[in-house]
């Protein structure tokens, strides 16, 4: 099994409500994209000074999955329209579990 695993900061006139919006377009992937056994995306709780602000964990059967969902037009346009505009940091990794 394959886990990815974004941190996403937002650039800071980024208002609330498009962070939500964001997070909204982004908890629809599963359905819309689908290829994941887990899906969880969350805003960070401020429990320390300079964390991401948002944290999104996925994991895939395979590679295989993995890559279908990264390249997918549906993915690529959530990310393009809700994500891109908005972010000033991005960290990623992927791993076997």
């Amino acid at each position: 099994m394959l886990r990815h695993v974004v941190l996403f900061t937002w650039t800071e006139d980024t208002a609330p409500e498009t962070r939500a919006a964001t997070l909204a377009a982004l908890r629809r992937l599963p359905e819309e994209v689908g290829g994941m056994t887990s899906f969880a995306i969350g805003p960070d709780l401020g429990l320390r000074e300079g964390n991401a602000h948002t944290a999104l964990v996925a994991d895939f059967p395979d590679e295989e999955a993995y890559r279908g969902y990264a390249t997918d037009e549906r993915h690529l346009a959530v990310i393009a329209e809700h994500v891109t505009p908005h972010l000033a940091a991005r960290s990623a990794v992927q791993y076997e579990v």
